[in-house]
């Protein structure tokens, strides 16, 4: 069954939980010069106002990294839909990285590439993805597909009330 992970950019305080629960699940060890898979930002705006966001690999449907590949490391999964890759199969060119529009593929000191998997062995497991179980705010998730249209429609008819309320009541002149 597809799942996505979902980022609430409303809910997120950039704590860094999640980007630390990642690197203890990957045995990421950034004293050796490894990058997280994760990472969390702040953005101000000029106005002062202050957001929020972790981001990681956007397990894209159409993944420019696994078409720039020329080893077959990086593939899609048609079950999850998550795009997973095989350090086995990586040859250290660099490709993926020059592909991914995000820059998402890391390189380890054995120079084989390395990303978020979603967890998918913890997946397999029946367990949600480390950076979900200790997001506090709960600001990321795993969804099924059903359950992300239901929360994109949510969002949606919210948005469309917000609108309908800004909006000047307006009386005929005729």
């Amino acid at each position: 069954m597809k799942r996505y992970l979902f980022f609430d950019s409303t809910k997120c305080s950039a704590c860094g939980a999640c980007a630390l629960a990642c690197m203890d699940q990957n045995d990421v060890d950034v004293a050796h010069g490894q990058q997280p898979f994760r990472h969390t930002f702040t953005l101000e705006q000029q106005d002062g106002s202050l957001h929020f966001y972790s981001v990681s690999c956007m397990h894209c449907a159409d993944a420019p990294c696994v078409m720039g590949c020329p080893s077959a490391c990086l593939r899609k999964d048609p079950d999850t839909g998550f795009t997973l890759y095989d350090t086995a199969n990586c040859i250290g060119c660099h490709s993926c990285a020059m592909a991914c529009p995000y820059g998402v593929p890391t390189f380890g000191p054995d120079g084989k590439m390395r990303k978020c998997d979603a967890c998918i062995e913890r997946q397999k497991a029946g367990l949600v993805p480390a950076c979900v179980k200790v997001c506090p705010t709960g600001a990321l998730m795993l969804l099924s597909e059903e359950e992300l249209q239901a929360r994109r429609r949510e969002e949606l008819r919210q948005k469309a009330a917000r609108m309908e309320a800004e909006q000047p009541a307006r009386t005929p002149t005729v």
